[in-house]
């Protein structure tokens, strides 16, 4: 085993990730299996570094001590020069090849302290102005810009300031306070300006402000089109579109009630003070949220309910027979949810926007949403409908639905197709809660803000859009064998099989990656100190989970049969919806990881399908 060179509590200057800056830090504990340092900075920041990366106090005074002494000694020097009895008299004029001479030294040394004065000013640390210089602490790119910006523009300024410094006759304390203002004044002021222009987003997605203006009204009406087709005898594309339904059909104010009871009764059951208390990836200001993981007990507590309900006899077929004024509320609702999720973000600082959706046009962040994690007091929104009402709500549609086949056409069983399309579904509902704490780590929590996009997806397409097998199989029901049934099954199970192996091997590595469990995983080292597995699941394809998804999405519509192109619906958009994903992913990891990513993608070409994409 090597031996440590610094111990606990010993204070070093340590590098900053990604960058060249070392800053005061003190040891707190050294791993032995990894050989990491944990070090603090004195702004609470706690980091893991390489021995390499870590340097002592001396070696950095030793360096400060030598810098200091050749200024003194060159201006004696220049003194003693003076003072010769050969250099001609103050009042002498001097030759002219002599004066040329003198100005091209001058000049000489007015250049090589320009070329010294920007790491000299701009790269000094201190307590304060640590978290300025470091902005993002999981993130050094956007850094890195600012530092390099800076330093273009506060040369010239800086460069005069030293050459004041070194040729006039002012008192060196004098100059000093006038560095220590310029600094905490001008410079403060330039980082703050050109970080607040940084941070919007100048890559737009979706089609850009056409394109989230059209998907505004694209998707409610999407929504709309496959309900209305599913109601239909033949809902085969040659009949579009489907007859529309009186308008004042659309909407009764009982039905958006219920509406507005489901969703309060969740966050009832959210605020309960049952389940552990985690914290979320660090924020571009270094501070981390607490979230409750309670997802699970939310989803006992609700099947209680609803359990209770069917004891006292209560018609869940009302959810079927009112599906479209339902789908109507829920998209009324997560519209006035997203304007007021715009309204309250114009107001809060700028480190609390969306990486994604601050791009100072309205429609685009009212789109993709302007504020990344808005919250009520501790009421997360935006983590509150990732997983509650709407995922939970699309297992008690598919429930109804099933009620209502029962009941329509008189069985005293559901039917086999019913069955397979409830219990796959249900399996991917309470695997995501039992896996609740997962979700902190997807671009939905960290990187997109709570707009339009994602109040709609939660409120009404997961619920709505998800359970359109089972809504399909209420008027067309599909005789399937047995033997299909099975195969069927198969199929669901090699896809979850896939999907949650893929995450668990993903997880466990990212938590402990010297688990001797996973001592057979190899993998890329980055400049981030993560690595990038290229074995396993992940040394398969690029995104194993992706392919699970799809795989599961096709036994959830196989028993729908083939008379109808509208239950493969699902299937068409999960890929569509995959492939999108994992054109983002690519983009962020390439800037993330660098050349580490593309070393990545030569050992592993494909991307979801193998041998395919």
């Amino acid at each position: 085993m090597p031996n440590r060179r610094f111990a606990d509590g010993e204070v070093v200057m340590g590098r900053w990730p990604g960058s060249v800056l070392y800053y005061e830090v003190q040891v707190t504990s050294y791993d032995d299996v990894s050989h990491l340092y944990t070090v603090k900075y004195k702004d609470g920041t706690e980091l893991e570094l390489k021995e390499s990366d870590i340097r002592s106090q001396s070696s950095f005074k030793h360096r400060k001590s030598q810098s200091s002494s050749s200024s003194p000694s060159r201006r004696s020097t220049s003194r003693s020069r003076s003072r010769s009895p050969g250099r001609p008299a103050k009042g002498r004029r001097r030759s002219s090849s002599q004066s040329r001479e003198h100005k091209d030294d001058k000049k000489k040394t007015i250049q090589e302290t320009s070329v010294a004065l920007p790491v000299l000013v701009l790269f000094k640390p201190s307590e304060n102005n640590t978290r300025r210089y470091n902005g993002e602490p999981e993130s050094t790119e956007r850094n890195d810009t600012s530092r390099i910006i800076l330093e273009q523009k506060l040369k010239p300024d800086l460069e005069t300031e030293r050459v004041l410094e070194q040729y006039s006759l002012r008192p060196r304390k004098e100059e000093k306070k006038k560095e220590e203002i310029y600094s905490e004044k001008k410079i403060f002021e330039t980082i703050k300006t050109i970080e607040k222009a940084s941070s919007k987003t100048k890559e737009l997605e979706f089609g850009g402000r056409i394109g989230t203006f059209m998907m505004i009204f694209f998707l409610p009406a999407t929504v709309f089109y496959l309900l209305l087709m599913c109601k239909q005898d033949d809902p085969s594309l040659r009949n579009f579109p489907p007859p529309l339904p009186p308008l004042e059909s659309l909407w009764e104010a009982r039905v958006f009630g219920v509406f507005l009871l489901w969703f309060f009764l969740q966050a009832l059951f959210y605020l309960l003070p049952v389940g552990k208390v985690v914290e979320g990836l660090p924020l571009s200001n270094g501070r981390k949220l607490h979230y409750r993981i309670n997802g699970f007990y939310a989803f006992v507590l609700t099947a209680a309910a609803i359990g209770t309900l069917l004891y006292f006899e209560f018609e869940l077929r009302y959810l079927y027979d009112h599906f479209m004024q339902f789908a109507v509320s829920a998209a009324a609702f997560s519209m006035g949810l997203s304007i007021y999720l715009y309204i309250r973000s114009l107001k809060v600082p700028e480190e609390e926007l969306a990486p994604g959706g601050n791009s100072g046009y309205f429609v685009y962040d009212f789109f993709t949403g302007h504020e990344l994690n808005p919250r009520i007091g501790s009421f997360d929104l935006k983590y509150f409908c990732e997983l509650r009402p709407g995922l939970i709500g699309w297992v008690v549609i598919n429930l109804a639905m099933l009620l209502a086949e029962m009941k329509i056409h008189n069985q005293s069983m559901p039917s086999l197709a019913m069955i397979l399309v409830n219990s796959f579904q249900l399996l991917y509902v309470v695997d995501a809660l039992w896996n609740e704490e997962a979700i902190l780590t997807t671009m939905d929590i960290t990187h997109d803000g709570f707009g339009f996009m994602l109040a709609f997806g939660d409120l009404v397409w997961v619920p709505f859009v998800y359970s359109l097998q089972a809504f399909y199989l209420v008027a067309h029901p599909t005789a399937i064998s047995w033997p299909g049934a099975a195969a069927i099954t198969i199929l669901n199970c090699i896809g979850y099989y896939i999907f949650r192996s893929a995450n668990s091997q993903k997880n466990s590595f990212r938590r402990n990656p010297a688990d001797p469990k996973l001592a057979y995983l190899k993998f890329i080292p980055t400049a981030t100190g993560k690595g990038l597995l290229v074995t396993g699941w992940w040394g398969f394809v690029r995104h194993p989970n992706y392919l699970g998804d799809i795989i599961m999405a096709l036994a959830w519509s196989l028993p729908c049969g083939f008379n109808h192109i509208l239950p493969y619906f699902y299937v068409i958009y999960f890929i569509c919806l995959l492939v999108h994903r994992e054109a983002r992913d690519e983009h962020h990891c390439k800037q993330k990881y660098g050349l580490a990513w593309e070393r990545y993608c030569q050992r592993v070409p494909y991307r979801i399908f193998p041998y395919i994409y």
